[in-house]
């Protein structure tokens, strides 16, 4: 078998190490035992002369185990002769590294610490408004190309992700609108028994599912289920590259698999908060019986005068906007996935969090708005 390292002819004071071959990762047994043969003292190290000039290649285990033949010196690189260029940084680089050395911290002072941060948030938070700015148009433009017959109806990529996104989402968007509709019921019957206005739960009802409620826990629950699962899919499609994979063949990846997702929201997010609103709707209507005596065909009569068609459209209208923002977010956070499992747990829980954020506070700002206009 060859050996990578040999002693040559003595040079004044000291002898000349000759390195040949490859110097890797795959050969480092067999040139950790040829230096071990070679049973130089300290002494001897110290003045060898290392010849590296008949070098294949060199990677980072191989540039550890020479900068270790010549650690005796105060500088180890100066051992080297006949390195070429890529192989005397990387040997500089091999050299300079102490794990030893504690890392360091650009600031030390406690009293920036706070401002650091805060430059940070702010930097980060300009840094995702570009980014939403960027992915919202160029969903857009998809949209745009779609409607104008310029790109193809992925027709069959939209009920896929209809139904995996609304349909599905149904049965829990209902039972959890139905158990809240009924704990807010019994809570306002206790409350309102002590003025005898037990009836007036009916119009709290009607207005608060209709208005609110119904179309908040949807977008929440949608956000939790649907945002988390849109960011894990675009996000394990980075980490699998095949969005370039949709480049190189000419496909737009905002086309293909994020406006059918999108769109899904926009269309199907306004029957999840009719179902969720009827659900809550059904739940006061059992506690009102149970808690409050108010008879089902009473409920149902003060109903028909409480509910307006004013309310049903406030909840309506919310909720393709939410759908969008959840979509957007969403699919925002997948995007920035860098390529590890890390990177996509993180994205996932930050598009959770970040999409019921923003829903609330837009469900805030259309409260305000709708009782400015007086609708």
């Amino acid at each position: 078998m060859a050996r990578f390292v040999e002693l040559g002819a003595a040079q004044g004071a000291g002898r000349t190490i000759l390195c040949v071959g490859d110097w890797t990762a795959a050969n480092a047994r067999e040139l950790e035992r040829d230096i071990a043969e070679l049973g130089l003292s300290p002494a001897e190290r110290s003045a060898a002369r290392i010849d590296i000039s008949r070098l294949n290649t060199l990677d980072t285990a191989g540039a550890w185990l020479l900068t270790q033949l010549g650690r005796e010196r105060a500088d180890s690189t100066a051992a080297f002769v006949g390195a070429s260029p890529k192989h005397a940084t990387l040997l500089q680089r091999i050299a300079a590294y102490d794990p030893k050395a504690p890392a360091s911290r650009p600031h030390d002072n406690p009293l920036l610490v706070p401002f650091i941060g805060l430059g940070r948030t702010v930097i980060g938070a300009l840094r995702d408004v570009i980014a939403v700015n960027e992915t919202q148009g160029r969903i857009l433009g998809a949209l745009a190309q779609t409607a104008t017959f310029q790109a193809p109806l992925r027709l069959a990529s939209f009920v896929n992700q209809f139904e995996q996104i609304i349909l599905r989402a149904i049965p829990i968007v209902a039972l959890i609108s139905l158990v809240v509709g009924a704990i807010i019921t019994q809570q306002t019957i206790l409350q309102l028994r002590n003025f005898g206005a037990s009836i007036l739960v009916v119009d709290l009802a009607a207005i608060l599912m209709f208005r609110e409620i119904g179309v908040l826990l949807a977008a929440i629950m949608v956000a939790g289920r649907s945002g988390s699962a849109i960011t894990a899919e675009i996000g394990s499609m980075r980490i699998r590259e095949e969005f370039d994979a949709l480049r190189v063949m000419g496909v737009d990846p905002y086309q293909a698999l994020l406006l059918p997702r999108v769109f899904a929201l926009v269309i199907g997010l306004p029957l999840l908060a009719f179902v969720g609103s009827m659900a809550g709707l059904l739940g006061a209507i059992l506690v009102g019986q149970a808690y409050g005596g108010i008879p089902i065909e009473t409920f149902i009569l003060r109903l028909r005068d409480a509910m307006t068609v004013t309310s049903v459209a406030v909840g309506l209208l919310k909720a393709p906007f939410m759908g969008f923002l959840i979509g957007l977010l969403a699919s925002l956070e997948g995007m920035k996935v860098q390529g590890s499992s890390e990177s996509l747990g993180r994205r996932t829980t930050s598009s959770v969090v970040k999409s019921i954020f923003v829903v609330i506070v837009a469900d805030g700002l259309f409260a305000i708005f709708f009782a400015a206009i007086k609708f």
